[in-house]
């Protein structure tokens, strides 16, 4: 009986091991691929735009514990979004999921004005996503992206401003002490 349980704890350990590595290889290139990106007017050229009403958003600031960290500022890519004409919440059609070119970029606002690449992000409507035919969830490296709506009972807006979406963060170039994928990253701040 022994010898199963410790073999069962190997093999488990090697799958996490496993799992660990695809998702360590996949930020790596991430990294590498966003590069670029470390000067902000690239990411201008290219057409990611600042969020022109989140600012930048840190865990406080939507109501959460400030012990979560900061995403900081989105510059967003409306293309790769498929953003709809304004009004309401901003919805789209987009259905990128490669985070070699995400659909947002996350900046950390500096003392002397300037931006640092902290990481990125992909978001998918989930209105956009059924209507390309899809019935599962958008992962990355075996994570699946997180499902995010807004609940009107709460003051904050879980959402920020978005319709209905999944997203996921990938903290490649500020490594996140609470995992490469978390929404929020106590490593970055708003605060500069």
């Amino acid at each position: 009986m022994r010898r199963i349980v410790i073999g069962l704890a190997l093999s488990a350990g090697l799958v996490l091991s496993a799992g660990a590595s695809v998702l360590d290889d996949a930020v790596a290139k991430v990294k590498a691929d966003t590069a670029r990106y470390q000067d902000v007017n690239n990411a201008l050229a290219d057409g990611y735009v600042p969020d022109p009403v989140g600012g930048c958003v840190s865990a406080a600031k939507i109501g959460l514990p400030a012990e979560l960290g900061a995403m900081g500022v989105h510059y967003l890519n409306p293309a790769l979004l498929g953003l709809s004409p304004p009004g309401g919440r901003v919805d789209g059609n987009g259905t990128n999921q490669d985070f070699s070119t995400p659909s947002i970029l996350l900046y950390e606002p500096q003392a002397d004005g300037s931006m640092q690449l902290v990481g990125t992000e992909n978001l998918i409507f989930q209105a956009g996503w059924a209507a390309a035919g899809h019935t599962d969830l958008p992962s990355f490296a075996n994570v699946t992206y997180d499902t995010m709506s807004d609940n009107p009972a709460t003051a904050g807006d879980e959402a920020h401003g978005f319709a209905p979406h999944y997203d996921l963060h990938v903290w490649a170039e500020r490594p996140n002490p609470n995992g490469a994928t978390t929404a929020f990253n106590p490593a970055v701040s708003c605060d500069k």
